[in-house]
């Protein structure tokens, strides 16, 4: 009876007048999600990019388990306890050298949010008047207020303007076009008054899956240093092994000023997120004067469970051959991207790791292109879960995904295209 009531329910990125939500995953396990029915749904980007080794990982839900017998919220201003200390050493002896200190807060848009401030605070407790933000065109930082004006203005946050507060943006590095962003950063930092420049490494997540090369990322840093700006690299989407390295800044050889972590800091398995940040900054806040405290916090700081669940994270990492997975499941993209070389339905193919990009030819793109839901409802029939970027199809598959299954994503992606191109257009 209750099953035919409409849902009181509002879900995210969802035009319920279009697109209604009427399927239940009853379980997951691996790389599947499986619906009411037993329908198993190939999960190929991860749950929206937070599934890392597989659902439920055996390691993660031990954890879990555990730590919900000894704890459950924990205020965090006044105590600590041993997850959230566990694991900040393990954060920082993984991250790049040169990050000392870490705060803790709930999602990707926070550990966003809790970035800039820290700038912000940085320079104004020192004195300094510098309070405006770079950041890169198409970029995506976060749903919040902050986050919303640090990301490329559009479909997104088109009805919020009045919130937003206005930051400078460089154009995307484009291949053959990288000297251009370094230009424009570098004039911006020449004004004086520019805090910090905020940029996901490597990959620009929802603005499209496009793929910048490591060097330019390492150019960006020299510049800021050269300026006094600081560095905040959004790894939310790209850390935890997406790009090919556990960081995508390892791979610029560069260490930001301050790191944004979440989604895959857990496995994906329960909500978390860390920032952290270098002595200096942790330092422009250590005062006897009270106004130069940090004032940041939500009411599941640090929560015990979720920290638990991340140190186990951590432990699969030492423990586990998860490196030598990555590289398997990022040759696998090769090998299968190539069929696809030369063929006029696609626009571009790119790949970062074990993140594999499909930008279709397409009478229209966007975020708000036709080819968007007409794809996601022809996957979703054939037991696949991709949400195309408009006309960008991307896969971004928990580890544990195997060749089969990956074959079975390319072959419905062949026909899929048929679509929005090529012949079905």
């Amino acid at each position: 009876m209750l099953k035919s009531l409409p849902s009181p329910v509002w879900h995210p990125f969802t035009q319920h007048r279009l697109d209604p939500v009427t399927r239940r995953i009853a379980r997951t396990e691996g790389a599947f999600l499986y619906e009411e029915d037993g329908q198993a749904v190939l999960d190929a980007i991860s749950s929206w990019w937070v599934i890392t080794h597989g659902h439920r990982h055996p390691g993660i839900m031990q954890a879990i388990r555990e730590a919900s017998e000894r704890f459950d919220q924990i205020i965090f201003a006044d105590y600590t306890h041993e997850p959230a200390e566990t694991l900040a050493r393990g954060l920082i002896e993984l991250a790049p050298s040169g990050l000392a200190h870490v705060f803790y807060s709930d999602s990707g848009s926070t550990s966003v949010e809790v970035a800039l401030k820290m700038a912000l605070g940085f320079f104004h407790n020192r004195g300094m008047p510098r309070s405006r933000i770079v950041v890169m065109e198409h970029s995506y930082h976060g749903d919040t207020i902050g986050t919303m004006s640090a990301g490329e203005r559009g479909v997104f946050n088109a009805a919020y303007g009045p919130l937003l507060f206005s930051v400078d943006s460089l154009p995307f590095p484009a291949a053959g076009q990288e000297q251009s962003t370094l230009d424009a950063f570098e004039r911006l930092c020449r004004q004086g008054d520019i805090a910090a420049l905020l940029i996901e490494p490597l990959v620009l997540g929802a603005g499209g899956m496009r793929i910048y090369a490591p060097w330019v990322l390492a150019e960006l840093k020299r510049i800021a240093e050269g300026h006094g700006v600081l560095l905040i690299a959004d790894e939310v989407m790209t850390g935890w092994g997406r790009t090919g390295s556990l960081f995508a800044c390892q791979q610029a050889g560069i260490t930001p000023d301050i790191l944004c972590l979440s989604k895959g800091l857990t496995g994906g398995a329960v909500p978390l997120a860390a920032t952290l940040c270098t002595a200096e900054i942790f330092e422009a806040h250590l005062s006897d004067d009270r106004s130069h405290t940090f004032f940041h916090s939500s009411s599941y700081t640090a929560n015990p469970i979720a920290c638990a669940a991340a140190c186990a994270n951590l432990d699969i990492w030492r423990s586990e051959p998860v490196a030598e997975r990555i590289a398997t499941l990022a040759a696998g993209h090769g090998r299968r991207l190539k069929r696809f070389r030369g063929d006029p339905r696609f626009a571009d193919l790119r790949q970062c790791g074990t993140i594999a990009v499909m930008e279709i030819n397409a009478p229209s793109s966007g975020y708000l292109s036709d080819a968007g839901p007409r794809l996601r409802t022809f996957f979703k029939a054939r037991g696949l879960l991709i949400r195309p970027l408009g006309n960008v199809i991307y896969l971004m598959t928990p580890y544990c995904v195997t060749p089969d299954d990956l074959d079975r994503a390319y072959a419905t992606i062949d026909e899929a295209v048929d679509l929005v191109a090529g012949d079905g257009r």
